[in-house]
């Protein structure tokens, strides 16, 4: 391993303004991720060519694979970069910011479109905290560990960076709402909104959009079962469709 690492990072000033390359080289230590290196980069801003520059703007929090912020694309392939160890990366290291997002500044995206996606299909157990509501109802282990794939999903965005259906001028809600549609239309807790959940899929941007690429499981950091999610509520609104038209 060489004694330096040779990064080369897609920057952005702003929205809305041109991006741009900048190279760094940065001093190898062991067992260094993507965030050491960005790390590095903010003690010591200057360009393989002498220039001292802005710091690199990214963003992320746990470090440890949890919180889902700092995703972004490294060679080529959307990831999380606080797993991304340097000793398994090839050189030159190519850093740029998910495709499928607005771009904030350098390596920093706006991803409100997925929140706004969990609203629109109702990501949540609706509670009313006037009363007691007593226990909630027991669930079989199975049937825990299944909802529990479901439900170590961070919002990452890197299923959606890998769906080719999920473009910047679409309204496909993506994969990752699909899975969050899936688990909580299937939480004894939160089932009650299922038709909700469901007649919301049906609409615009919708299940439909959907073209089982399976790039959503093939990049996802939890190894989510996504595809399995979406052929089951592919079944799960299409009997709604006809329930709808029974009883409308």
């Amino acid at each position: 391993m060489s004694s330096t690492i040779e990064v080369h990072i897609k920057r952005q000033k702003e929205a809305g303004k041109q991006p741009y390359w900048e190279k760094f080289r940065v001093p190898y230590q062991a067992s260094m991720n993507v965030i050491t290196i960005l790390q590095e980069i903010q003690r010591n801003p200057v360009t393989t060519s002498g220039e001292k520059v802005a710091p690199v703007a990214w963003d992320c929090s746990c470090l440890e694979e949890v919180c889902g912020a700092c995703t972004m694309v490294i060679n080529g392939h959307v990831r999380q970069s606080c797993s991304a160890l340097v000793d398994k990366l090839e050189q030159p290291i190519v850093l740029e910011p998910m495709r499928k997002f607005p771009v904030v500044r350098d390596l920093v995206v706006n991803r409100q479109r997925m929140f706004e996606s969990l609203k629109k299909i109702q990501a949540w157990t609706a509670i009313d905290g006037t009363y007691d509501l007593g226990p909630a109802e027991k669930q079989a282990p199975q049937h825990q560990h299944e909802l529990y794939l479901f439900a170590r999903c961070m919002t990452c965005g890197c299923c959606v960076d890998a769906c080719p259906q999920y473009t910047r001028e679409g309204d496909f809600v993506g994969p990752a709402a699909l899975g969050q549609a899936y688990l909580f239309n299937n939480n004894k807790s939160a089932r009650f909104q299922a038709e909700e959940r469901l007649n919301a899929l049906m609409g615009e941007g919708g299940i439909q959009d959907c073209g089982n690429a399976q790039n959503c499981v093939r990049v996802c950091p939890k190894d989510i079962p996504l595809t399995r999610a979406i052929a089951k509520l592919n079944g799960a609104t299409m009997a709604q469709f006809f329930k709808n038209l029974l009883f409308k």
